[in-house]
């Protein structure tokens, strides 16, 4: 029992995220605020990366944190990101592309040329802007993690939010792919696959459900969850911490459901 005990010890000694450096996008909000909070507890120097419009109040006051207004669309922005999280280190240890839009409730018949584009430029693009640059960066440091937003609905989902789906599903793809070509040089890769979470995103979809009385659809959006509730943020960003961490040192290329059980259906 002693044996075990120091072995559980030293596992915990080694995952402590204290003195690496992240880039979160989407950090002013949902997900990604709940993530910058998560790392900064846990001692991390981020890196906030949301657009130019964005409130970096919250961020800012979680930590060590610093803010940095870009598009995640745009890879002079990534490039400059990389710039600003290496001066805050010896190097980038954590990337987490959460940065994403829900695009229009729209079948795939329905959907606008112009959404389509802008949907993927974001969910898409973007996640890829950052396997390349952060990722690039990674590779030639020889190590780091990377941690995607995906979704549930990029297992296949509802036929009313075709874009979503399609961005997520690509996610996952990318996710697969980057981890093998990645692993040779010391670097994860994994995803993170939300069920519907309390963000503005969902909120959103009540709304748009409900227009005179949004929380009247709650019970039933969350029904679809075996453990009958929305996720929270920080649930998200738990297990963030577990999969960046020393912890999960043999994880790569995982698409991990955080979804109260959606998926086991």
């Amino acid at each position: 029992m002693a044996a075990l005990h120091s072995r559980r010890t030293n596992i915990m000694a080694e995952s402590s995220l204290h003195g690496r450096v992240a880039i979160v996008t989407g950090a002013a909000r949902g997900i990604g605020l709940a993530a910058v909070r998560r790392l900064c507890a846990d001692g991390v120097r981020v890196l906030a990366f949301d657009r130019p419009d964005a409130d970096f109040g919250e961020a800012s006051a979680a930590g060590d944190v610093t803010p940095f207004a870009g598009d995640v669309v745009h890879s002079a922005d990534w490039l400059r990101a990389v710039d600003a999280a290496c001066r805050l280190g010896p190097g980038i240890d954590i990337l987490f592309n959460n940065a994403g839009i829900p695009g229009p409730i729209a079948s795939a018949v329905e959907y606008g040329e112009d959404d389509f584009d802008r949907i993927m430029a974001v969910n898409v693009k973007g996640v890829f802007l950052g396997l390349k640059h952060v990722g690039g960066h990674m590779q030639r440091n020889g190590r780091g993690v990377i941690v995607n937003t995906s979704s549930v609905s990029g297992f296949g989902g509802g036929g009313n939010i075709f874009g979503y789906n399609t961005s997520k599903a690509a996610v996952n793809s990318m996710t697969k792919s980057a981890a093998v070509s990645m692993a040779r040089y010391g670097v994860r890769v994994l995803a993170i696959c939300p069920s519907p979470t309390a963000t503005d995103m969902i909120f959103q979809l009540e709304r748009h459900l409900s227009p005179d009385k949004p929380e009247a659809v709650r019970p039933q959006l969350a029904h679809g969850t075996p453990l009958g509730r929305y996720g929270t943020p920080e649930e998200m960003a738990d297990v963030l911490a577990f999969l960046v961490s020393d912890a999960a040192s043999f994880m790569t290329g995982a698409l991990v459901p955080v979804d109260g059980g959606s998926l086991a259906k």
